[in-house]
């Protein structure tokens, strides 16, 4: 029994103006006028011989019958989407696409990433960056590398490395400012990452400094504040995993050796429900391998 749809592309532009509940958005969405959405879901609306839609003075919303039409849709372009990532992505084992936490692409993959590439040179990599959690239901991406206490239940979630504090400068810094002590950093500026509010804070408190943690320079990233550290402007308060490279090749010195440990990490995440894909296997293999050469 062949089943009977109703016409596809009204379908979908009813879909994106019922999720954004904007024709304006909608259109933006698909690359069409506003006019172009609208006259598809009045085909919809006839079709079905129902209204979808209430047009308001500033907007639009859903009635009765368009709310249950779309919850249906929904979930039919939702099955649509993951059948197809599965043919096209899934079958292209020559793709690995990740997201990673911005500093740590910045600091961490990217110095790194050519030798996977070197070592796996049919493997086309799509690294991108962002501080927001990756939606693997929308979002065409393997697997996502971010910080938390990995207790992410619908995703397997390994860890890369523990987050450990360490205050970081440029090394000609620790002589001219005088940091023979800790409590020497209340003569000089401090540089706090707007991202991780409470790393200063945090690492006073483990060493008993009576240092007042809130003074300083803040900047949107970890990474500005390390680039101003190396700059002779303050102190940053780094993550090991992500300064140590800067530190061996000279850029960053470490004043003080006492870490601490916040309980967080680093994490490499992706969903419990899809097996990894050949390139994310070899690339899960050689990150392993990187971090234990490491010491992580």
């Amino acid at each position: 029994m062949v089943t009977v749809l109703p016409p596809l592309n009204p379908l979908k532009a009813f879909e994106s103006a019922a999720r954004l509940l904007s024709l304006t958005l909608a259109a933006e969405e698909l690359n069409v006028s506003q006019v172009a959405v609208s006259r598809q879901v009045k085909v919809l609306e006839d079709y079905l011989g129902v209204a979808l839609f209430r047009r308001l003075h500033r907007g639009i919303e859903l009635t009765r019958e368009g709310r249950q039409l779309f919850e249906g849709v929904t979930g039919a372009f939702r099955d649509i989407g993951e059948a197809a990532k599965g043919v096209s992505r899934r079958g292209r084992r020559d793709i690995l696409s990740i997201q990673s936490y911005t500093t740590f692409s910045q600091r961490w993959l990217l110095p790194r990433i050519a030798e996977f590439h070197e070592a796996n040179p049919r493997i086309e990599v799509r690294l991108s960056s962002s501080t927001a959690p990756v939606d693997f239901d929308t979002q065409n991406v393997d697997a996502a590398i971010r910080s938390g206490n990995g207790n992410w239940p619908s995703l397997h979630s390994e860890l890369l490395a523990e987050i450990e504090l360490l205050p970081v400068c440029a090394p000609d810094f620790i002589g001219s400012a005088g940091l023979r002590s800790v409590e020497d950093l209340a003569k000089v500026r401090l540089l706090h990452s707007m991202a991780r509010p409470n790393d200063w804070a945090t690492w006073l408190s483990s060493v008993g400094a009576k240092v007042d943690p809130t003074p300083g320079l803040r900047f949107d990233t970890s990474a500005l504040a390390y680039e101003a550290a190396s700059l002779d402007i303050g102190v940053a308060m780094g993550i090991k995993v992500l300064v140590q490279r800067q530190i061996q090749l000279g850029g960053l010195a470490a004043p003080f050796e006492a870490t601490c440990r916040n309980g967080d990490g680093y994490y490499i995440t992706w969903p419990k429900n899809v097996a990894p894909s050949q390139p994310l296997l070899r690339f899960l293999a050689w990150i392993r391998t990187k971090m234990a050469a490491e010491g992580q």
